[in-house]
């Protein structure tokens, strides 16, 4: 057999190519303000993958996406690989926001909007806005704000509308199925791309801890810091070291490893509704 090419090597993906397909691996490294860490996560990767094989499925009648196989991968990439058709990616990460945290509490503090959409006075960290808002990014080495009027000079009006409908469509759908098991889904980034048909179709992952904020419903209270099931909490420890956010990143303790691995967990079986087995979903 052809044995496969390996593409790029990203944070914490690589890409390859196979049989004409593409190969979609992920890894157990963890990446922070776009920094990748030297400590991994155990079984991450796999995590991830089945998550967003899940969501792939759950969303395939609402949007086309690139997903061929989870099982059909060479047999080292097993549960953390998925087989997908090539598609030529839109430069703009589409980020829909539902509550105000991060770098759109900061934009907030600053200017009373986000991505140029303007917000109501007296939000805090973690308050619910009046309703989903698209703040999309660049798709760059270091993500930088973008307005829906960037995104329209950039790749053109009929797809900056379709990319903010997609967008917030998969975001309240999400957001909905979540709520009904506890999750708040604080915010999700996803990426789209054209196939050799010159069809808009969601690539990349889908609502997974790496991709998106999710906070227990019971324990949300705006105004502070918010418990997460994500990525957030590698975060949060990682600013509490002192760390100045460039390379090289500071090495994970034991216990945040396996405080962050059980969040994935959780937030995979709450979602599913399955035991996390390390096992690929069969497609």
């Amino acid at each position: 057999m052809t044995p496969v090419k390996h593409l790029h090597a990203g944070k914490v993906r690589d890409l390859y190519e196979d049989r004409g397909d593409l190969l979609l691996v992920a890894s157990d490294r963890v990446s922070v303000y776009d920094v990748p860490l030297p400590t991994p996560v155990p079984g991450k990767g796999a995590l991830l993958t089945q998550l967003s094989v899940w969501w792939f499925e759950r969303f395939r009648d609402l949007v086309p996406n690139h997903l061929l196989s989870a099982t059909d991968v060479p047999a080292e990439f097993a549960g953390r690989a998925v087989r997908c058709r090539p598609l030529t990616m839109i430069k703009v990460e589409c980020v829909a926001r539902g509550y105000l945290t991060g770098s759109a509490l900061a934009e907030y503090r600053r200017t009373s909007s986000v991505c140029g959409v303007p917000l109501p006075d007296g939000l805090v960290e973690g308050s619910a806005l009046p309703e989903p808002i698209f703040t999309p990014t660049t798709k760059a080495e270091n993500d930088l704000p973008m307005t829906f009027d960037d995104v329209v000079t950039q790749e053109g009006r009929d797809t900056a509308e379709r990319l903010r409908e997609i967008t917030l469509r998969l975001y309240r759908e999400g957001a909905a199925y979540a709520a009904e098991r506890g999750i708040l889904v604080a915010d999700t980034k996803l990426e789209f791309g054209w196939d050799t048909d010159g069809v808009l179709t969601l690539g990349d992952e889908v609502l997974t801890s790496d991709s998106s904020r999710f906070w227990p419903a019971d324990e949300w209270r705006p105004g502070r810091a918010q418990h997460s099931f994500d990525k957030q909490y590698v975060r949060d420890w990682a600013t509490s070291t002192g760390w100045n956010k460039t390379p090289p990143g500071p090495a994970i303790p034991d216990d945040v490893v396996t405080a962050t691995r059980q969040r994935y967990v959780d937030v995979y079986e709450r979602l599913t509704g399955r035991p996390w087995t390390g096992g690929p979903v069969a497609r």
